[in-house]
């Protein structure tokens, strides 16, 4: 009778294992454009499989770029989450195998004789001693268990992308970071190069004074001038501070003096990246996170129907039971069972009708989410390819406004020096010369971020180039010849 009951639910097994609950999953068809509006005419496809940051030409950068990939707090702490959610993969999964158990127990029990008589031959008190192995099983009829695993493996599929986007941004942010410092550095130094020339024409000014050949309001003149180019000093050796630290976060350091390389003007740029719109949706890590998601929650709709069915557990234990130890393992002390539950829901009062519905609205939810990525992604790509457009128009015309203005200024020196026009006209000309040159080194550094900001917006095949074990780099040793600026 058990074997005929046995191979009854076999067959079931066998009809009904591969029927899952609910739909299953299908890309949407989205609306993309089919290109994109700024791309330039020398775009490379092949760029987004390189470590462009390598393109930049300095080795300094790429060891910085490696020890963030190795030290960056966040980094790890995504990969801490990576690994967790691959564990919840195998604590969905291991309800479709039997749960096995052992257990063992001892103990010694005396009743109450005078709630009844006592029985003559059971000695009071008594010993026992038992040993079993039992398990059970929960027959996936539906799927539901498949289902929840499916949304398992979804989920840690997310979370993987979300680290691999946490890897895009500590590279992307440890590059821009370092162009701006460079950048900081050339202010710095027109600053302080411009003061310096501020304090010699005060200084000539000041004996001209001296001997009457001026008057008291042109030194005014050229101390206000002086005094403008230094009060820039002190605002940009704090923001260089700050960026240094900020560049030190990212690589997992403490906070303190970082070393360069190149300068802002040695800096090549890379190779301008492009890619077809279709192929976006392959490359960006949030766009594949928010896909993941979807899938999650469309695995979710088939485990929360698969609830309106009966459950199948098959259940069974053996053992021994004996009084003594030395008995518990003879033929006659044997214990064993064997039984099939089937639970079927009657009344649940709308819980199984409440949690199908949620699961639906979170399907909705999780394919609107997907949508704006996209959506987000080709805008995103659309704003980086424009701002590198319109980063290089104002560069090239900041070039030459520096350059008239540069003119301006040596050419109202001559006129001053030979007695042709006040010096309020050198004032002028060096007021509107320095804020420009300042600008423009902002402007060189914005046109290096750009190519930055789009190699992130489009994601690629640099990002698994970029995703490997790094050897920890020992922080006395890689800031050993850092210099202060």
């Amino acid at each position: 009778m058990k074997a005929a009951w046995i191979g009854v639910v076999g067959v079931t097994v066998a009809v009904l294992g591969g029927c899952m609950m609910g739909p299953d999953y299908r890309r949407p068809d989205l609306p993309v454009p089919e290109t994109y509006r700024f791309l330039p005419e020398d775009a490379s496809l092949q760029a987004l499989d390189s470590r462009w940051w390598e393109d930049f030409g300095d080795p300094v950068l790429n060891g910085m770029v490696e020890e963030a990939i190795a030290n960056n707090r966040d980094l790890r702490a995504a990969l801490a989450n990576s690994e967790k959610a691959a564990a919840a993969i195998m604590l969905a999964r291991s309800d479709l195998f039997p749960q096995i158990s052992i257990n063992a127990k001892t103990g010694r029990e005396r009743l109450s004789e005078r709630d009844a008589e006592p029985v003559i031959g059971v000695p009071n008190p008594q010993n026992g001693r038992q040993a079993s192995i039992g398990a059970s099983w929960e027959i996936d009829l539906w799927g539901r268990i498949r289902r929840l695993t499916e949304s398992a493996e979804a989920d840690a599929r997310s979370v993987e992308q979300a680290r691999r986007a946490a890897l895009l941004s500590v590279v992307a942010n440890v590059v821009t970071r370092y162009i701006d410092l460079l950048a900081l550095d050339e202010q710095l130094a027109i600053a302080r190069n411009t003061s310096d020339n501020y304090a010699e024409s005060l200084r000539i000014i000041e004996l001209q004074f001296k001997y009457g050949v001026t008057s008291q309001m042109t030194v005014a003149q050229a101390a206000s001038q002086y005094e403008t180019a230094q009060s820039q000093i002190p605002q940009i050796r704090h923001s260089i501070t700050q960026t240094e630290n900020a560049l030190n976060i990212l690589m997992g350091r403490n906070p303190g003096p970082v070393m360069r390389g190149s300068s802002l003007n040695q800096l090549k740029s890379p190779v301008v990246p492009a890619d077809l719109p279709s192929r976006l949706l392959l490359r960006r890590p949030d766009i594949l996170a928010a896909e993941q998601d979807l899938v999650s929650a469309n695995a979710m709709i088939g485990a929360t129907r698969a609830l309106y069915f009966p459950t199948i557990s098959l259940t069974g234990a053996f053992g021994s039971s004996s009084e003594s130890l030395k008995n518990l393992w003879k033929g006659d002390a044997k214990t064993w069972s064997f039984a099939g539950v089937l639970t079927m829901p009657v009344f649940q009062g709308g819980s199984i009708y409440a949690q199908v519905r949620q699961a639906e609205a979170g399907q909705r939810a999780a394919l609107a989410k997907y949508e704006a990525a996209v959506q987000s992604a080709f805008a995103d790509v659309d704003n980086a390819l424009s701002l590198r457009e319109r980063v290089n128009e104002q560069l090239e015309k900041e070039i030459r406004l520096v350059s008239q203005l540069s003119d301006y200024s040596r050419l109202a020196k001559l006129q001053y020096d030979e007695g042709y026009s006040a010096y309020s006209v050198v004032l002028q000309a060096d007021q509107s010369l320095f804020p420009r040159q300042l600008t423009l080194a902002q402007l060189k550094a914005s046109s290096l971020t750009s190519v930055v900001g789009l190699y992130k917006s489009l994601g690629g095949g640099w990002i698994d180039l970029a995703d490997r074990k790094t050897p920890q780099i020992p922080e006395k040793e890689s800031r050993k010849n850092a210099r202060k600026m």
